[in-house]
């Protein structure tokens, strides 16, 4: 059988031959030859010859003359650098150290004096021994420790919903939340104020941009009007065409505020979802601190989904979402943020969840936080060179030139205000804003309140505000 083996084959390739069409006969030998070729007799890399190499003097010529290109790209106005900015040293709390002096503190969103809280950070300090400093992991990715679960479960409480889920970075929470749900060929309508995060959220949706005018509800009901009208000319496009509505409870680049029961109105007159953006109203509005729903006495189940940082009132890290549970479980799959970063550390988490507890026990800090707000545009009301942003019940106050010229002359003098401002002890800031921002709000002079300020903290900063004016202001 051995010997009969070679021989069967032969006589299988002949009969091969013989019964295969001439045209495979063929191409099979064409591609014989050409691998024959390739294997044989095709060139073969050879590296250079010592005659094309570079003399040493060569090479250092061409290494003279090379110039990188820097590995960050300057970002900064020619007239400010990072040399120049400013640099703060040390806990910003009511007081806050700039370029070595201390000031009083009117630039970050401190605004319940929650940080620096001796009792938030001892507890977060006593996590670090038991949690370690970072998780190390997303949350699907043996990211998830009991404090996460716990803080979700408070949050949801706190605000009446039946689910909450959080997110490692108080930027990613809406920037995350809008692509996870409108994509492609859908629609959202968004108030043109809206601030950088949710533009970013609304680039990753891919979905069709409709702004209405900022804070204007008659432009938004014009703009969904329009829209009724042309799903009824295609019900079977529309039929599978998401439409929502993005807005901020308080806008971060004008301080003022959303006319929310409108804006339910038109939610439920044209079944369209709301996202509410909560960053700076959650702590702030409403007697227990619950935001914009509280604030105007509307049920929270007449907002779709709630979005808000923690890096604000609560004077932690990341950011949160509340909402139906069939709602927010969506996320834990479509949430980008959620998903694909590490989780947040234990430690911070632990520290929101006892700056919530602060929250729910001291009404007295919301009541302190509004009358300062109040009483701070009070006084800058009577400085007759700046106009005075924003509503009353917000924190964060806007101060613009009254006197008409262009934005880039009007940033120059708000800047040198600033830094006359800080030269005597009291740390305001300019607004800053990205270019891809659209469309750009005008220049301000940013002011922040606190709970913790007094009243004669704020008569001083208005003092030191109008001295530093009569010296920039032409």
């Amino acid at each position: 059988m051995a010997n009969d083996a070679p021989e069967s084959v032969f006589e299988a390739a002949l009969a091969y031959i013989s019964e295969a069409p001439s045209y495979h006969i063929a191409l099979e030998m064409v591609l014989i030859l050409w691998i024959v070729y390739l294997l044989f007799f095709s060139r073969q890399y050879k590296p250079e010859s010592k005659r094309d190499k570079l003399t040493k003097e060569e090479e250092e010529q061409i290494i003279a003359q090379w110039e990188p290109e820097p590995l960050v790209p300057n970002v900064y106005p020619t007239d400010r650098t990072v040399d120049t900015a400013p640099i703060v040293t040390g806990v910003a709390g009511l007081q806050v150290t700039v370029n070595g002096k201390r000031c009083l503190n009117l630039a970050t969103f401190n605004f319940l004096g929650l940080l620096g809280e001796q009792g938030i950070t001892n507890k977060a300090a006593e996590s670090i021994q038991k949690y370690g400093v970072g998780s190390c992991g997303p949350r699907g990715f043996y990211g998830t420790f009991d404090v996460h679960l716990e803080l979700e479960e408070k949050l949801a409480k706190f605000l009446g919903c039946e689910e909450a889920i959080i997110y490692s970075y108080g930027f990613a929470a809406i920037s995350s939340a809008i692509p996870a749900y409108s994509k492609r060929r859908d629609i959202i309508f968004c108030d043109s104020g809206a601030n950088y995060a949710v533009q970013k959220g609304l680039v990753a949706s891919r979905s069709k941009v409709k702004y209405f005018k900022h804070n204007d509800m008659a432009d938004l009901e014009r703009l969904l009007e329009e829209q009724r009208k042309l799903d009824e000319k295609n019900p079977a496009k529309a039929k599978v065409t998401r439409k929502f509505i993005v807005a901020e409870s308080l806008y971060m680049n004008y301080g003022d505020l959303v006319p929310l029961p409108k804006l339910v109105e038109l939610r439920n007159k044209y079944r369209v979802p709301i996202f509410l953006e909560e960053s700076l109203s959650f702590g702030v509005l409403g007697k227990t601190g619950r935001g914009a729903t509280e604030h105007f006495g509307i049920p929270v189940t007449e907002v779709d989904i709630i979005v808000a940082s923690m890096e604000t009132s609560m004077a932690s890290v990341g950011g949160f979402c509340v909402g139906k549970s069939y709602i927010i479980d969506h996320q834990r799959l479509s949430g980008l943020g959620y998903c694909f970063s590490a989780s947040l550390p234990p430690l911070t988490a632990v520290a929101s969840i006892e700056a919530l507890g602060v929250i729910n026990n001291s009404s007295q800090k919301l009541e302190r936080l509004r009358s300062n707000a109040q009483y701070l545009r009070k006084l800058l009301s009577s400085v007759k060179a700046l106009t005075v942003g924003g509503d009353d019940v917000c924190p964060i106050i806007h101060l613009r030139l009254s006197k008409t010229m262009s934005n880039d002359v009007a940033a120059k003098l708000l800047q040198d205000v600033a830094d006359e401002c800080i030269v005597n002890g009291v740390a305001v800031v300019t607004s800053k804003y990205l270019d891809e921002e659209s469309p750009p709000p005008p220049p301000s002079l940013r002011l922040t309140v606190s709970s913790e300020h007094s009243q004669e903290d704020l008569g001083q900063a208005v003092s030191v505000i109008e001295a530093a004016l009569a010296k920039c202001l032409p």
